[in-house]
């Protein structure tokens, strides 16, 4: 796959079956990315997974910091990396093993060697982006920010139920129907 650019669909589909992220590199810092990357997705609805082995045992954001991807014992849909292109080669290498689905390399990472390895193994891969301004940028949220999304649609926005600013990409439940 060409990762210099991904199709919407592409992200899209990711975003949508994904339900559990590891998220190796978490902070508790409160102006790292990865902080607010991990508040975004829990209130999108996302079980996060916060790891860190220097917070391993502590809560962050209401989830507990596990210290490694092997010591996860629960099935995780995304490994989201928080880490330098270096280290993202053993982390990959630990998603393949945990059978995650996909493996997603923030802003400013990208490693050939662990993509094709993690794409061989059945993985899908997205290096230098975020899921939390893909996730912005294709259920319409970042227009508010006055940012362009690059997306022209006539279709109304999904609401996610949680007030007029909290969009999705999901389909929602009729509320009348959810007796």
């Amino acid at each position: 796959m060409d990762h210099s650019r991904y199709p919407d669909s592409y992200i899209h589909n990711i975003l949508l079956r994904t339900k559990t992220i590891a998220m190796v590199g978490a902070s508790a810092n409160r102006v790292r990315p990865s902080y607010f990357v991990l508040k975004y997705m829990l209130a999108k609805g996302f079980n996060v997974i916060p790891v860190n082995p220097g917070l391993a045992g502590q809560h962050l954001l209401g989830q507990l910091v596990i210290g490694s991807l092997t010591d996860i014992t629960e099935p995780v849909d995304m490994v989201d990396i928080f880490r330098n292109s270096e280290a993202a080669d053993g982390i990959t290498d630990q998603a393949i093993e945990l059978k995650a689905a996909t493996v997603w390399m923030q802003l400013g990472i990208s490693n050939t060697d662990a993509a094709v390895r993690a794409e061989t193994a059945g993985l899908d891969v997205v290096m230098n982006r975020c899921p939390k301004i893909e996730y912005a940028r294709l259920s319409g949220e970042i227009a508010w920010a006055g940012v362009n999304s690059g997306k022209l649609s006539s279709q109304k926005p999904k609401l996610a139920g949680k007030g007029f600013q909290h969009l999705t990409l999901r389909p929602q439940r009729n509320r009348k129907n959810q007796g």
